[in-house]
This record gives C-alpha cells, sequence and structure tokens, in this order.
C-alpha cells in the first residue's frame, strides 16, 4: 500500500525519512559531499513516499518567485525503484503545487534520470550543467 506525508518541520518523522532516503541514495551511493547535500533545509517543504509503511522515495520543494516551486532532492531507495512509486509522488507534488495555485515546476534533473521526467511531461530548457561532479540539465513543467 502506498501512502504520501508532506511536511516543513524538521523535527518530523516524516523529514528525518526524507533526510535518511537522500543520505542513502546521494551520499552513500552516488558519492555527493554530505555538506552539499544537505543544505537550506528549513527552506524547504518535503514530500515522502510509504510502501507498506517504509519510507520508499522522497522529494523536496522551494517556493520561488511567482507562482512556481523548484522540485529537488527526487530519490528513491534502490528496493523500490521501478514501482511507479516516484512517479506517484510526482503526481502528489503537482496536486499539492495546484492546490496552492502553483502552476510551474521546475527541477535540474540528473541527465540518467531525464527520461523519468520527460514521461512526466517536462522539457529540458537549458544547457546542461554539474552539480556536486554529476551532470544536470533544467527541466521545467507547465501544470493545468
Amino acid at each position: 500500500m502506498l501512502k504520501f506525508e508532506q511536511t516543513g518541520n524538521l523535527d518530523s518523522k516524516c523529514y528525518q525519512d526524507a533526510l535518511a532516503i537522500r543520505k542513502q541514495v546521494f551520499i552513500k551511493e552516488q558519492g555527493v559531499a554530505p555538506e552539499l547535500e544537505v543544505e537550506n533545509e528549513a527552506a524547504a517543504e518535503y514530500f515522502v513516499a510509504y510502501y507498506d509503511g517504509q519510507p520508499a522515495a522522497t522529494a523536496r520543494v522551494l517556493r520561488e518567485e511567482g507562482p512556481s516551486w523548484h522540485v529537488q532532492r527526487v530519490a528513491a531507495l534502490p528496493e523500490f525503484r521501478g514501482k511507479g512509486i516516484s512517479r506517484a509522488l510526482m503526481q502528489v507534488i503537482e496536486q499539492a503545487a495546484l492546490k496552492r495555485k502553483i502552476y510551474f515546476l521546475k527541477l535540474g534533473a540528473q541527465d540518467q534520470a531525464q527520461g523519468f521526467y520527460s514521461k512526466l511531461g517536462y522539457q529540458v530548457t537549458g544547457p546542461g550543467f554539474l552539480d556536486a561532479g554529476i551532470a544536470h540539465h533544467q527541466m521545467e513543467k507547465k501544470l493545468h
């Protein structure tokens, strides 16, 4: 069973679960420096997908000028990949954005994840760049 939670409270279990997923995926698996991964925490809102009660995937959003969110730190634990959980999490984020009259989402997609975001309706909007030594492209989606 799939369940979603969101929080802006850094003392919450939801945030701690998000952080644990990010540390596993970005720091341990991808080798991102901890000081680059864990930054601007208080400015974000966190979303976590739970699969059968276990934290499975996460993302965070930062509010920007105008009706826009910057989606960041999208990650799924290896054992939960390929099950549609991250896709469902992104849909939850879109629904939350629309409820708050946010009509534009952008993200810096790792190049290896571009296909995933393209299938969700995101489009590449600029040249490639390196973030934490990993190739990325800016991608955006307008919500209706």
